[in-house]
């Protein structure tokens, strides 16, 4: 029975470019789920957008001298080339600067106000005398109570995961000039606040059920959370730039960006059925009960977002009332660069265009797949990257391909042989990649992208351990049917090569589904294996991947 799936993917903060490091987190395990659940027939949606508000994106605008409508529109537009190279299979890649956005945000707004989930309250808000403005968290950096952490923020602390209130930092400062705590004012300001405590109960009634495929370091996250007793969190902000509170009264605010960003996952559906001309399709994916099985939900983020997604947008939603929760929050750790984490703001990030710039897509979408964080941070390094793409992609892999479409051309002219009586070696590796089209998509079901990724090579593997042993350049000068046998097979071998690979390394998968003779696009193929028929003549090949030299500086 086919399954509704629903992919939501962490906005990234169109404040910059994106880095290896998010590409890794977030996106790259999604697009993967995404293409595999849509050659396996089930009905998928994925949705993302860039991320345009926040006090740091109208800081830097004004700083170039610009207005905040042209600073995110510069990195959104960069940010969406990166997808197009990288080869995301968005269904909708939007802003949350759209006039849809804002009329969601403001409606889920109203609803949990209306609802008693949202109050007004005061709070001590830090003032920067020297900037003459109110303080974002991200803005105000110092010690996490918690851990000890000197570079922890005014939100959250990346070393330990805590989330905090810029009050609860030691010796706090703020980023833009550098005032020390003797500088930083704390002005009364009334703002409006999300009643966690009053859904502590029904999202711990969610979390003790059914989330034993969640992994561990999430879930163990979100419940220590609910141990902790949860605390109304401030969703509004002293600024001008981002959705407006709908309330008079309130103009000199607007809602917080962490508020509004969550809300894009369902206001970025409502855009996508407007656009196919169904207004009411969102549904489908959103209202309990409008599919059988039920539509399931997946969030992919990094896990400085598992806070976000495992508690705050639950409790958005199980206050607003008859939509569908997450059934999965697949938080990744981190990758660092060279040994600490990737932050933008902190300059320590790679970007992924200056990659690939000077690297195939295939080749980062490898590297980053096999070296995913998935339950430990990992590194990235260039020199890492070359070898994985050298002694596993061109050693492993493409050799297998290459040298079965050569020996086709030279010794059969690119024709396809007829098999003969097929030996219980043919038979053999046949079945491993029967058993390798199980073992992928079981691990990719279970969103255990890296051990997908590694049952696929291992028949890459073992095709080029068949073709050794079975060796059709020593066959053919003896008996030319038993080396047409040994390409016929490789050739359908190589079917299910291109179709295993696919949700990881598409557009090596579109050339080899083209050198052996299909048309159309690979990604619309069955997730099953598809016979090259005998007697076809098939185009001669180019090797599917580059081989690396030397690394290039980036």
């Amino acid at each position: 029975m086919n399954e509704h799936i629903l992919v939501c993917v962490a906005w990234p903060y169109a404040k910059s470019s994106t880095h290896v490091g998010q590409i890794v987190g977030a996106y790259l395990p999604a697009d993967t789920f995404a293409r595999y659940h849509r050659m396996a027939g089930n009905h998928v949606l994925m949705v993302s957008g860039s991320d345009e508000h926040g006090t740091p994106i109208l800081v830097d605008a004004e700083r170039e001298g610009i207005s905040p409508r042209e600073f995110v529109a510069r990195y959104h537009r960069q940010i969406c080339e990166v997808w197009d190279k990288l080869g995301m299979s968005w269904d909708n890649y939007t802003e949350t600067g759209t006039p849809n956005h804002y009329r969601i945000t403001q409606d889920f707004f109203l609803t949990l106000y209306d609802k008693g989930y949202i109050f007004k309250d005061t709070m001590q808000s830090p003032y920067c005398p020297t900037d003459r403005r109110f303080l974002p968290d991200r803005y105000i950096e110092g010690t996490c109570p918690f851990c000890g952490y000197t570079s922890a923020r005014g939100d959250q602390c990346d070393n330990c995961g805590h989330t905090l209130d810029p009050i609860d930092l030691i010796d706090a400062k703020c980023r833009l000039c550098g005032s020390k705590t003797s500088k930083l004012e704390m002005r009364q300001t009334e703002h409006f606040f999300l009643d966690l405590p009053k859904l502590q109960e029904p999202l711990a009634e969610w979390l003790a059920q059914g989330k034993e495929h969640w992994r561990p370091n999430t879930l163990a996250f979100a419940l220590n959370w609910l141990k902790e007793g949860l605390r109304a969190r401030a969703i509004t902000r002293d600024l001008d730039w981002g959705v407006p509170i709908p309330l008079e009264g309130y103009e000199d605010k607007r809602i917080y960006v962490w508020f509004d960003a969550v809300i894009g996952y369902f206001s970025a559906t409502v855009e996508w059925a407007e656009k196919q001309g169904t207004p009411e399709a969102w549904k489908t994916w959103w209202v309990p009960g409008q599919t059988e099985p039920p539509t399931r939900i997946y969030n992919f983020i990094g896990k400085d977002n598992i806070p976000f997604h495992a508690i705050i947008w639950p409790a958005m939603l199980i206050g607003y009332g008859n939509r569908n929760l997450p059934y999965d929050v697949p938080a990744n750790e981190f990758m660092t660069m060279s040994g600490a984490k990737a932050s933008s703001s902190r300059g320590n990030v790679i970007w992924t265009r200056d990659v690939l710039e000077q690297y195939s897509a295939d080749t980062l979408r490898y590297y980053l797949s096999a070296t995913a964080p998935e339950g430990r941070d990992t590194d990235f390094t260039f020199d890492e990257m070359i070898r994985r793409n050298n002694d596993e992609l061109v050693a492993a892999y493409g050799n297998s391909v290459h040298r079965t479409l050569t020996f086709l051309q030279s010794k059969f002219g690119g024709v396809v042989p007829q098999p003969q009586d097929l030996s219980e070696a043919d038979r053999a590796i046949l079945a491993e990649v029967e058993h390798g089209f199980e073992q992928v998509a079981h691990n990719i079901e279970q969103c255990h992208m890296k051990d997908g990724l590694n049952a696929a090579m291992a028949v890459a593997r073992a095709a080029n351990r068949y073709l050794d042993e079975q060796a059709p350049w020593k066959q053919i000068k003896v008996n030319r049917e038993a080396a047409g046998t040994t390409i016929y097979v490789m050739l359908q071998v190589l079917s299910g090569l291109r179709v295993l690979f696919c949700p990881y390394l598409p557009f090596s998968s579109q050339k080899l589904h083209g050198y052996l003779g299909f048309e159309g696009d690979v990604s619309k193929v069955s997730w099953k294996l598809e016979t090259v028929p005998a007697g076809i003549t098939l185009p001669s090949p180019a090797p599917l991947f580059p081989k690396l030299e030397v690394p290039a500086a980036v």
